[in-house]
Formats: C-alpha cells, structure tokens, sequence
C-alpha cells in the first residue's frame, strides 16, 4: 500500500511493512523506484525489522515538479520521513545517488540517523572525462533517453546475477518514466556531484556499512571506491561478487545479513 509524506514542496511515497521493530528507512538510485527494495524487504521484516521504502522526488509514485532535485533536499525527505513516522531513530539504507543523501543526513541530524547502509555508493567526486559527462547527458536527452536508459539499466547494471522478475520490472520503470515529468525531474536528479557528501563523510559517526558488487560498470574500479568509502567513514565493506550497481536487487541473500547484523549492531 502505497503512503505519502506531504511536504510544503510536494510528496513523497513510500511503503511501511509496519511492526515495532527497529526502523529502516531505504531510498533507491536515480532513474530507479522503490521497488528495486522489493526482494531484499522480505528477508529484514523476517529478521524483525520495520522495513520503510520511499521514492524519491520526481519519480516512482512521489510528486513531480520539485523547485530542488539535490543530495541534501533528498537528505531533507530522509529526515522528514523520520519524524512523520514518529518511531524513533532509523538506519538509513541508500544505493547510488540517495547514498549521498543518507551521508548528508546523517550529519545533520546525528540524533534521528542510528547507522547509514551505502549500497553502489555514490558520495563523493567520481572524476568523470568531460566525453563521459557528454554520453550520459545525451543518453537522458529526449526523445530516446527513457528507452535508452531503461535498456542501460537492464543491459549493463546488472551485468553478473539477475533478479528473475527483472524484466517485468524493467518494463514498469520504462512505464513509470514514461509519465508526464518523470524524465526532466530524474535529469534533475542526475545533476548532483556529490561533492557535499564527500565533504560530509569524515563526519559520519554512526554505525556504517559500504555494499558494492564487484562488477559495477558505474565506476572506474568498483573495489578501489568501495575500500576508500569504507575507509574514511570507518565501515564494514561487504563485497558481492559479480553484482552489479543493485546488489540488493541480484543478491539479496548477500546483503540482507550485513544489514541485519548493522541494524542490530546499532540497536543493542
């Protein structure tokens, strides 16, 4: 069942698994849903956690037109999520661009953020060549940039493992994206470096955990990131091998247990 945090700008959904156990909050990666959380829920609900996943701004079943797509107002859902939900702290879980904002968050308000899961994280400057930015720009332009990027995603994300329902859930994002919006707010989306959160990430002091599969195509040496992210914010790094960018997604058997030993870790 689909909820709405409605905030003075627009709204955000989410789902609730409800319960009382310790709260979890997951946001996905631009041009993605909420949904991509969908096969790794089942396992931290069984594990007694309460399970929240939002959209994010512009996309999925969240309002459109936003007057700010960055990392720190996607931050600024996180924590106000937090208090509309009125359940004390949560672990904030974040995979590619909503990485950055669960770090900016979590610097924020140290008090409402009781660990930070990385998964694919993107928070810092990834150095890109100026004919890099040019073939990403050009992939999102219209006309084509919603099948381009939904073929990108299905073809080169998940280049190892993938989930069995990945084409159904292909055709829907393409059908989401296709809504009236959906495509200029997630070039919005797209336009953040990140450099905020990489200022922010020797401030992190909560319990941290950096998930990356090591065949994500979107950095230059996926392990390479992963060890320096972990390194500065003092984290446990989990690997999962031949994942792509949504390790959550293809290898939900890997990554659950690390989040569950973070969340119970951050609760004893």
């Amino acid at each position: 069942m689909t909820h709405h945090l409605e905030r003075e700008e627009g709204r955000i959904a989410y789902d609730d698994t409800g319960g009382d156990g310790p709260l979890v909050i997951a946001a996905p990666g631009m041009g993605d849903v909420r949904g991509v959380y969908r096969h790794l829920t089942p396992a931290l609900t069984n594990a007694g956690i309460r399970v929240v996943t939002m959209d994010l701004r512009g996309l999925g079943e969240s309002s459109v037109e936003w007057p700010d797509y960055s990392d720190s107002a996607v931050a600024s859902d996180y924590l106000a999520l937090i208090d509309h939900l009125d359940s004390g702290p949560a672990t904030l879980i974040g995979n590619s661009k909503s990485c950055a904002s669960a770090v900016i968050a979590a610097t924020t308000a140290p008090d409402k953020v009781k660990a930070i899961a990385v998964i694919g994280p993107f928070v810092r400057v990834v150095p890109m060549k100026w004919w890099q930015k040019a073939a990403f720009a050009a992939m999102l332009a219209p006309p084509w940039g919603r099948a381009a990027w939904v073929s990108y995603y299905r073809k080169n994300l998940y280049p190892g493992p993938t989930p069995p329902d990945l084409d159904a859930y292909s055709k829907a994002l393409s059908e989401n994206l296709g809504e009236r919006g959906r495509m200029a707010a997630f070039r919005k989306l797209a336009g953040d470096n990140h450099a905020e959160s990489g200022q922010r990430l020797a401030k992190v002091t909560q319990p941290a955990l950096v998930v990356m599969g090591t065949a994500d195509p979107d950095f230059p040496d996926a392990e390479a990131e992963a060890r320096e992210v972990a390194g500065i914010l003092g984290a446990e790094l989990v690997f999962v091998p031949d994942s792509g960018h949504y390790p959550q997604a293809d290898s939900p058997d890997v990554v659950a247990p690390a989040i569950i030993d973070l969340v119970a870790g951050s609760s004893a």
